[in-house]
């Protein structure tokens, strides 16, 4: 979760991420992300959501009624006016919890490794621990501990395994 160049972000950043996440949590999704950045004389706070099985404009719309509700319920904005924009998570963040690799499961990985080193395979069964790649016919087991920095990989003509 990240904030703006703005002193008292943080604690706003906190607070709302803090409001938000029941509400959220009762829709099935989960907080991906919460960004504040200024915008003139107003500010836009960016909430980003994800579920298994991927997020529908319809889970958008419903995530987007229970923030602006929460956020009326409390002061956690302040007075000064904003905008509030709910995307879902988005392929191009990177994946840095276990629900992140469970929900991309068949999906092709770039996995870069703390010791600088790199893999891409597609994401196999995988717990909180750890994850299995399916690198060119081979399984490998790759700890998330290990792994610096993991990307999904746009496939622009993919053919879908039976």
């Amino acid at each position: 979760m990240s904030s703006s160049h703005r002193p008292g972000a943080d604690a706003t950043v906190t607070a709302v991420s803090a409001a938000v996440a029941g509400p959220l949590e009762s829709l099935g999704l989960d907080v991906e992300a919460v960004e504040l950045t200024p915008a003139g004389k107003r500010r836009v706070l960016r909430i980003a959501v994800d579920a298994d099985g991927g997020v529908s404009l319809d889970d958008v719309a419903a995530a987007t009624r229970a923030i602006n509700e929460v956020i009326d319920e409390t002061d956690a904005m302040g007075e000064q006016p904003y905008t509030l924009e709910v995307t879902s998570r988005g392929v191009d963040r990177p994946l840095t919890l276990s629900r992140h690799w469970r929900r991309n499961a068949t999906r092709l990985v770039k996995v870069t490794f703390t010791d600088g080193t790199d893999v891409t395979g597609r994401i196999g069964d995988s717990d909180t621990e750890q994850v299995t790649l399916d690198v060119d016919g081979s399984p490998r087991t790759v700890a998330y501990a290990d792994v610096k920095k993991a990307l999904v990989q746009i496939e622009f003509n993919r053919k879908d395994r039976d």
